[in-house]
């Protein structure tokens, strides 16, 4: 039996909303694993843990830049909020993002390219500024997304320079329609992935283990009714496609037009360009999505300086 620690039962807590003592039960139930008391305790009814387990915990930029066809969305971390509001690292930051839409690279390929004006690389160019800044930082993912015909168009929610935010989304669409009037649809599309959070393009693109995961939990919440097996099916099978309309972007409800899902938007933009649009994929960066930030106490940390 793992140790339940406060700090484990601490975790959970964040993570979920739900009082100590069920956080506590879930946790020795589960043998300490945070992921199967998060599943345990929304089979209970006791947590929205899903709409929780992604909270941003790190700081610095996500950059978006696009160039007609092809666009890029770029995330460098660093250790305070202030450092994101820094010209210099801006600047960085941006350049990177316009340097990674050469050609699609790995972040160890992005960090070993040749960085403009240093005579150096993309990493020296970081490393330096740590030096300069005084925090250290790091390149921490990229994403670029092409196409044949068509455009790739980006979105920064709330934007702190111009390319530049906490959110950024890139959305592609393939067609030889107006490339106005795509990148104003691939805009209200990208604003729409901000507020949403889709976890994929289709269906069929979707997860399978998160659908697995999903589905046994409807059907442990179903079976807890009481209900027959053949109509618990049936509760599940309902359930799924309401899951989908949840995290599935074609199969979502448009936020600017709740009454049109997001395939129907798409399909009506088609009709009115008369040629064909497809959406083949997009891609949400959220500055510091599944990094632990390291809590501390401000003023204990200014006393011991003091004291030292």
């Amino acid at each position: 039996m793992a140790e339940i620690t406060a700090a484990l039962v601490k975790e959970l807590r964040e993570k979920t909303g739900v009082g100590m003592m069920d956080c506590k039960k879930a946790l020795m139930e589960n043998n300490g694993n945070v992921e199967e008391s998060i599943d345990w305790l929304r089979k209970k009814g006791l947590s929205a843990a899903a709409k929780k387990a992604g909270r941003v915990a790190a700081e610095g930029l996500v950059a978006a830049h696009t160039e007609g066809t092809v666009g890029v969305v770029v995330e460098v971390n660093a250790e305070t909020d202030f450092v994101a509001r820094n010209e210099k690292f801006q600047e960085m930051v941006n350049t990177v993002a316009k340097i990674s839409a050469s050609k699609t690279m790995s972040v160890d390929e992005l960090a070993a390219h040749a960085y403009p004006g240093e005579g150096g690389t993309v990493q020296g160019a970081i490393t330096h500024l740590i030096a300069v800044i005084g925090e250290n930082m790091a390149l921490r993912r990229v994403k670029r997304l092409q196409v044949n015909h068509g455009v790739v168009t980006s979105y920064i929610h709330n934007a702190t320079a111009p390319g530049l935010g906490k959110i950024g989304v890139l959305v592609a669409l393939e067609s030889t329609g107006d490339a106005e009037k795509l990148n104003d649809l691939g805009r209200k599309i990208a604003m729409h992935i901000a507020a949403t959070q889709p976890q994929s393009l289709s269906t069929d693109d979707l997860d399978p283990t998160a659908l697995e995961r999903e589905r046994t939990i409807l059907v442990d919440q179903a079976r807890a009714s009481g209900r027959p097996e053949e109509i618990i099916e049936k509760m599940v099978e309902g359930r799924i496609r309401k899951f989908y309309e949840e995290v599935v972007l074609l199969e979502q409800a448009f936020v600017m037009d709740p009454s049109q899902r997001v395939k129907d938007i798409v399909e009506a933009s088609a009709a009115t360009l008369g040629t064909p649009v497809k959406l083949v994929a997009f891609e949400r960066y959220a500055l510091g999505e599944g990094i632990e930030k390291q809590e501390s106490d401000f003023a204990a940390e200014v006393l011991a300086q003091a004291k030292a």
